[in-house]
């Protein structure tokens, strides 16, 4: 986490890739990283239309808030096992579980270090969702994963074979 000179927040919120890095925080501390990122020899630096400043220390309300929620209902451990993004680490409890939830909304995401973790007991990898950013993601972060989304039924089928 970084302060402006003003106190305004800006920090790391996203390792997508070797290359690209999501900053988050106050809107004027990251206006003025992307300027200075910029003159820093950044190839690309852009604002991203986001209501929230996921993924940074100005999450940290909203995290207490998901605690209390947490807090009230009981968790059962996942059939397969999680990498949680906060540090791409698996979690044997459902309170670390639910830590892990906690402060994923006001650390960064460390997406390298999971796909570095997936690498390590698979070299497939299954994106489902709405497009294929993770996909893109993947092979910047290594070309020894096969990485195949899955956005509707025929990329489904594809896969399933």
């Amino acid at each position: 986490q970084q302060l402006s000179q003003d106190g305004d927040v800006v920090a790391c919120a996203n390792y997508n890739s070797p290359g690209q890095i999501v900053i988050a925080g106050h809107l004027k501390a990251v206006e003025s990283a992307l300027v200075a990122l910029k003159e820093a020899g950044a190839k690309r630096s852009v604002l991203l239309p986001v209501s929230v400043p996921s993924h940074c220390a100005l999450m940290q309300p909203a995290a207490e808030a998901l605690r209390l929620k947490l807090d009230s209902i009981t968790l059962k451990l996942p059939a397969i096992p999680v990498l949680h993004n906060v540090d791409a680490q698996t979690r044997d409890s459902a309170d670390a579980i639910k830590i892990a939830l906690i402060e994923q909304l006001y650390q960064p995401v460390r997406w390298v270090d999971v796909m570095q973790a997936i690498q390590k007991e698979s070299d497939q990898v299954i994106e489902c969702g709405p497009g294929k950013v993770l996909t893109g993601l993947c092979k910047r972060i290594s070309r020894d994963i096969v990485c195949t989304p899955v956005f509707d039924l025929a990329s489904l089928e594809k896969v399933s074979g």
